[in-house]
C-alpha cells in the first residue's frame, strides 16, 4: 500500500538544464565546453551538493584551472546557474493532484543549499510533508544512506513509499532500501496513469 510519494527535483519537478546558463553567459561553444566540464561536471559541483562548498569557494577553486578570460562567464554561471530551474510543464499540477488524493508528498534531492533560494518559487516548502536535500545531510543519491536517513527522519515505512527520479541509479538506490521506484521520463500523463492504480489505506 503506497502512502508516500517522494520526488526528486531536477528533471522531475524543475527543468535542470545547464545549457541555459552556458548559452546566456558564454559566447562560443569551446568556452561553454570548458565551463560545463569544470563547473557542472567537476568535483566542486558534487562538493556543493554534499554541503561542503559554497559558491564563493567553488568559483575560487575552478578559476585556477581555466583561462582568465573565462572568469566573468564562470562567475555568472556559478552564481546564476539556477535561472534554468523552471517548473516542468505539468509538475505543479501533478504534485497537487497527488496531495489532493491523500498521498503524503516529499522531496529528496541532490542539491546545494541554494535550493532554498529557488525551490520555493515552485511550491512553498511547507506544501510538502517533508523536504530533504543532500547538502543538509552530507550524503548524495544513490548512496543508500541518504534514503535510510530520509526514511528515519520522517518515520516512513519503505514499503509504503514510491520514489520518482529521472536517473536509473537513483531509483535503484531507493529500491535497495525497500521503496517502490519509478524512472521518470518527462511524461506526466504516463506517471498519472501509473499512480491511478495506487490505493491509499
Amino acid at each position: 500500500m503506497i502512502k508516500n510519494i517522494i520526488f526528486d527535483m531536477g528533471n522531475v519537478l524543475l527543468d535542470y538544464d545547464p545549457e541555459v546558463s552556458l548559452q546566456l553567459f558564454l559566447d562560443n561553444e569551446e568556452d561553454r565546453r570548458i565551463i560545463k566540464k569544470e563547473l557542472f561536471e567537476g568535483t566542486e559541483w558534487i562538493e556543493g551538493d554534499l554541503g561542503r562548498m559554497d559558491n564563493k569557494s567553488r568559483y575560487e577553486a575552478i578559476k585556477k584551472r581555466i583561462p582568465e578570460r573565462l572568469y566573468p562567464g564562470l562567475k555568472a554561471c556559478v552564481y546564476q546557474w539556477q535561472i534554468c530551474m523552471t517548473p516542468l510543464e505539468g509538475a505543479r499540477e501533478f504534485v497537487s493532484s497527488m496531495k489532493e488524493k491523500g498521498f503524503n508528498i516529499y522531496v529528496l534531492s541532490n542539491a546545494s543549499d541554494t535550493f532554498y533560494e529557488y525551490f520555493p518559487n515552485f511550491l512553498p516548502l511547507d506544501y510538502f510533508n517533508g523536504v530533504m536535500i543532500s547538502a543538509d545531510v552530507h550524503l548524495i543519491k544513490p548512496d543508500i544512506r541518504i534514503y535510510q536517513t530520509f526514511l528515519k527522519e520522517y518515520g516512513l515505512d519503505p514499503g509504503e513509499c514510491l520514489f520518482i527520479d529521472d536517473r536509473k541509479n537513483n531509483v535503484e538506490g531507493a529500491e535497495t532500501v525497500g521503496m517502490k521506484g519509478m524512472i521518470f521520463n518527462g511524461d506526466f500523463k504516463r506517471l498519472s496513469e501509473f499512480t491511478a492504480g495506487l490505493k491509499i489505506q
